[in-house]
């Protein structure tokens, strides 16, 4: 259930093993401008990560949870001559099952397959056939049940293949902001360049985003009933990814169990009360826990220690990764209620989380992503480590800040680490400095 030992933020995809550069060649230029000019569709961070990627590998693999836009995106950035086949064709998913050479050469490379986990056994024949071949871009994949996928990956396409991983609407996507910044850090220099393209936020707007969520059907397509998406989609998803990974049998004990970590989004992790509240042991909520991440439902942020080990055994932080379907599964009927309620402040937290892994894994990058809480209580909401030094966030629903708010930055003092500029996220209207390093920082330049 936990991360590698040098990653942060668990339940979600693999770094990619090398570092991209962002191309500026005049094709993939030529191709955004025509991405941008269709109304219909809204261009995504990741698109020149995507390209510049598949000019180095010959497997692209692009993860994520269901109906976040994947196949979307990556028929948007298709060349002419690569052919599309999806194995939720259940004669396609047989066919690549049983005899993948024949499947293979029904469709050649280059091909853009949509749901790889559904056949296994034609990661080995892509292998071979990338191996044969050498070709960048050879195969396109999507997938949305991470732990089958990339226990296969690991397996048959090693060193073949760059992982990317995709989440619903940032902000910045929805509002058609220019995406294509550095993966944010709470320092001086970042806040500077992402001002002259942020918006102002009002509490209103930002829980209208947040009670909505970020899946594409119901902010950028036909759908208009959130209710009714959301129902379907967890229809959806309980017969589907939950059966598929786990095999649950009580659907009914699995949706209160996903209430149940709903209401504690933003808090930390105690399975023995999530257990006992749905009435199921301590190893099932483990497991569920489990498939709730590798469906990327939520993720998980472990406490900061200079002790590397001990990181693994403290107890982390849950965060659902979409707003919108935690509001819903917790009952709240209208952004007004939910901003007024009682999990305001955490559902604010969580979008912020949200908005903050958007910037970093819509780049193809992974941050390293830890809380801090010591034995006295004092408590760091996030705390990024990137070269060696500390970055310290809080977040405050609030439109006032004050200096309180980052008084337990000074506790990191005592950690043998350099600590670098620190931030609150808050709704305030502009950069406010708190302190000679620390600023408050409005929610729009996420």
């Amino acid at each position: 259930m936990r991360g590698e030992p040098h990653r942060a933020v668990s339940g979600h995809g693999t770094q990619n093993p090398v570092g991209l550069t962002w191309p500026r060649d005049s094709a993939i230029l030529k191709r955004r401008r025509k991405l941008d000019d269709n109304d219909m569709y809204i261009s995504r961070a990741l698109e020149d990560a995507v390209l510049d990627a598949s000019h180095q590998f010959p497997v692209i693999l692009l993860t994520g949870p269901r109906q976040v836009g994947k196949t979307t995106l990556l028929q948007q950035l298709c060349e002419t001559g690569r052919r599309y086949v999806t194995l939720d064709d259940l004669s396609l998913r047989s066919a690549a099952n049983e005899d993948p050479a024949l499947f293979l050469q029904r469709y050649p490379s280059p091909v853009l397959i949509d749901e790889i986990q559904y056949a296994p056994n034609l990661l080995p024949y892509i292998k071979m056939e990338v191996d044969g071949a050498k070709q960048a871009g050879a195969f396109w994949l999507t997938g949305s049940q991470h732990f089958q996928m990339m226990r296969g990956v690991t397996e048959s396409l090693a060193g073949r293949v760059a992982v990317v991983n995709l989440l619903g609407f940032s902000r910045r996507e929805l509002e058609r902001r220019d995406c294509r910044l550095e993966p944010f850090l709470p320092t001086a220099a970042q806040i500077d360049g992402r001002r002259a393209t942020a918006p102002e936020s009002t509490l209103k707007t930002i829980f209208e985003n947040i009670w909505a969520g970020s899946y594409p059907a119901l902010r950028a397509g036909s759908v208009r009933n959130r209710d009714v998406f959301y129902s379907s989609y967890l229809q959806t998803y309980l017969q589907r990814d939950v059966h598929d990974l786990a095999q649950v049998g009580d659907h009914q004990a699995f949706v209160r169990f996903l209430r149940a970590c709903a209401a504690r989004t933003a808090q930390m992790t105690n399975l023995s009360a999530l257990a006992r509240d749905v009435d199921i042991s301590v190893n099932t909520a483990k497991a569920w826990l489990s498939i709730l991440m590798t469906s990327f439902q939520v993720a998980l942020v472990y406490p900061y220690f200079s002790n590397l080990g001990k990181r693994l055994v403290k107890t982390p932080k849950l965060y659902f990764l979409d707003t919108g379907l935690c509001a819903y599964l917790t009952e709240w009927s209208s952004p007004e209620t939910l901003a007024s309620g009682a999990m305001s402040g955490a559902v604010f937290e969580t979008y912020v989380f949200g908005e903050i892994i958007k910037s970093w894994w819509h780049r193809m990058r992974t941050p390293n992503l830890y809380y801090y809480r010591d034995k006295d209580g004092k408590e760091i909401d996030f705390l990024f480590e990137q070269d060696r030094t500390l970055y310290p966030l809080e977040v405050k629903l609030g439109a006032t800040p004050k200096k309180s708010w980052v008084k337990h930055f000074s506790v990191l003092s005592r950690l043998n680490a350099s600590v670098g500029d620190g931030g609150v996220i808050c709704l305030c209207r502009e950069p406010i400095p708190l302190t000679g390093t620390t600023t408050a920082i409005p929610i729009g330049l996420v």
